[in-house]
């Protein structure tokens, strides 16, 4: 069994620590130190300066989390059992408890040395969520036509995405440490794609989600729900309806009252840790993929109309033009828009589904209603606020920081790419750290940070793509690890540069596509000149099976699970290989 190191004593940081905290978050498990920049330091002039603020943030009260066992387990993760087809290998399959993932050691960058479990210390732990993706599926500007020019386009499974991410928390809430070492759990972190149309309801319901409330996964008339899966078309599963459409002819069920009960009140228990948030594309732009400006999108947004239906010809040609980055303003879909206001459906209008800006979005974390756990903010400041960024850097142990970036490209299209001030700010932060050990966070992965459009707010700043920003992690020995989202899919990916830093980048599957699955990442020095990473993947705390007449909170979160391993066109390769799952990813010492 591994000893457990203390996580955060004030006797135990060094002058560096103490000098670039600014405030002080309560964490499950010692004391976490939020970095924050000032204004001038999140500028996005690339030639401004830097200077460290020393403004102390409030001290953020934490749930308890379950006392941690301090020795190793399985319960609760795929290293006991994943969701797997039990009915069959055609037409829709019933889920059941399937064969665990086993772990796996790579050594691509350090070789593994034997005797290290019994000498391991634990430094850090924490969870990773990913595009939980919330869905208002009654929101107008929702794409669900182009399902008839491509089956996956639209998702059988996301009138559930609040009770299967409600069921993800609850099995957070559930873990009694960390898989491998038994300790405490320090922190969740979402690395983006927490909304999906870039809607004010969907924001409150991540929140809520995260924080603790109850809601209501309905917009609209608060009656009843209206959208494609009550319309009657035959492109979508009527789940309350004798249609016998698309899905239903691929074994698709009837369940009376499924629409009820996806948009009826549910609770959410809230985290029991701190958790801290990234944006990602569908957080900062409309639908993913255009920039805020258009203001009849904007009124289409909060209106009366929804187009839901489209010929397969055009639907085939407004994909190509957001899948080829041809279309960053929305000016396709507008114009679309327009020209089908004949076949547009009437339902009723709700200011609530508007987009949000970056300032919202930030305004919105830092509403003292939805703290939970903490921190204030959930990372974000005042000073991210004023200066209209949404990075940031945070300790999430005595000599392990935390760094979350913003890879969304404002100027529109869903890949990414950082600005100079931001590059730089990272490169500097790493440097002025250096005695500690660094995780860095962010939505996009280094494959898809290839979008160099300008920010229309900063035109004359140059945008940086993935292969850049490795090259500027790799200059730094306190690098670890990289870890995102965005591709929806398990991979881990080794980087190592001659002469320089090398670090694990730790991409994990999203919550919305099967296999909806979570990431527990545990930091170990194994007291021999290496460090692991251990990587644990776990789902919702949803039973693998269903029961259909079962329609209960978490009876829809088993039921979502179960919908997205059937839905049409769904990719079979989100799960990754063995070794992207349960790893253990071992590093040289810097």
């Amino acid at each position: 069994m591994s000893r457990i190191r203390s996580v955060a004593t004030a006797a135990a940081m060094n002058r560096r620590t103490l000098l670039a905290a600014t405030g002080a978050v309560t964490l499950s498990a010692g004391i976490g130190y939020a970095l924050r920049p000032d204004s001038e330091a999140h500028a996005a002039d690339a030639g401004g300066a830097h200077a460290a603020d020393a403004g102390e943030a409030p001290v953020a009260a934490s749930r308890k989390a379950p006392p941690a066992p301090l020795a190793p387990y399985e319960r609760g993760t795929t290293l006991q059992s994943v969701a797997a087809p039990h009915t069959g290998t055609g037409g829709y399959q019933r889920l059941g408890d399937g064969p665990a993932w086993k772990r796996v050691v790579r050594g691509e960058l350090a070789s593994a040395k034997a005797g290290r479990a019994e000498r391991r210390t634990a430094l850090a732990s924490f969870v990773q969520f990913t595009d939980l993706h919330l869905i208002d599926v009654q929101h107008p500007l929702r794409l669900e036509f182009l399902r008839s020019g491509a089956a996956n386009a639209w998702r059988p499974q996301e009138a559930l995405t609040v009770a299967g991410a409600v069921s993800l928390v609850e099995r957070v809430n559930s873990l009694r440490g960390a898989p491998v070492t038994g300790s405490p759990l320090h922190f969740v972190i979402t690395t983006g794609d927490n909304t999906d149309n870039n809607s004010k309801t969907e924001l409150d319901w991540f929140l809520k989600v995260m924080s603790g409330g109850r809601i209501r996964p309905n917009s609209g008339d608060p009656r009843h729900y209206e959208g494609v899966q009550n319309s009657g078309i035959k492109t979508y599963w009527q789940p309350d309806g004798t249609v016998r459409d698309a899905d239903k002819q691929r074994g698709f069920p009837h369940l009376h009252g499924f629409l009820a009960a996806a948009i009826r009140e549910l609770r959410s228990p809230g985290l029991g840790l701190p958790w801290y948030s990234t944006v990602g594309n569908h957080d900062a732009l409309p639908l993913g993929c255009y920039r805020h400006g258009d203001s009849f999108l904007a009124e289409f947004a909060v209106g009366g109309k929804k187009l839901m239906s489209l010929p397969a010809s055009q639907s085939v040609d407004l994909r190509a033009a957001i899948k080829n980055d041809k279309d960053p303003k929305g000016t396709q879909l507008r114009d679309l828009l327009k020209a089908h206001a004949r076949q547009l459906r009437s339902v009723t209008p709700d200011h609530s589904r508007a987009p949000f800006t970056p300032a919202e979005y930030l305004k919105a974390h830092l509403d003292p209603a939805h703290t939970g756990p903490g921190p204030v903010g959930h990372g974000y400041s005042e000073a991210n606020l004023t200066a209209g960024t949404q990075y940031y850097a945070f300790r999430i142990a005595d000599d392990v920081l935390g760094i979350s970036l913003d890879t969304t490209d404002p100027g529109g299209h869903y890949e990414g790419s950082v600005g100079t001030a931001q590059l730089r700010w990272l490169e500097r932060t790493l440097t002025e750290n250096k005695d500690s050990y660094a995780i860095v966070f962010s939505h996009h992965t280094s494959k898809s940070m290839r979008n160099r459009r300008k920010d229309p707010a900063h035109p004359s700043e140059q945008r940086h793509g993935g292969e850049e920003v490795v090259a500027a992690l790799s200059k730094h020995r306190n690098v670890l690890a990289w870890v995102n989202g965005h591709t929806h899919k398990n991979e881990i990916i080794p980087h190592s540069a001659p002469g320089n830093g090398s670090f694990w980048e730790i991409n994990t599957a999203s919550h919305v596509d099967f296999p909806h699955l979570a990431r527990i990442v545990e930091l170990v020095d194994n007291k021999d000149g290496t460090l692991s990473l251990f990587t644990t993947l776990i789902e919702s705390a949803a039973p693998h099976r269903t029961d259909f007449s079962d329609l209960s909170q978490t009876g829809l979160a088993a039921l979502y699970r179960e919908l997205s391993f059937n839905a049409p066109g769904r990719s079979t390769v989100l799960s990754g290989t063995s070794g992207d799952r349960n790893t253990e990813l071992v590093l040289k010492k810097g």
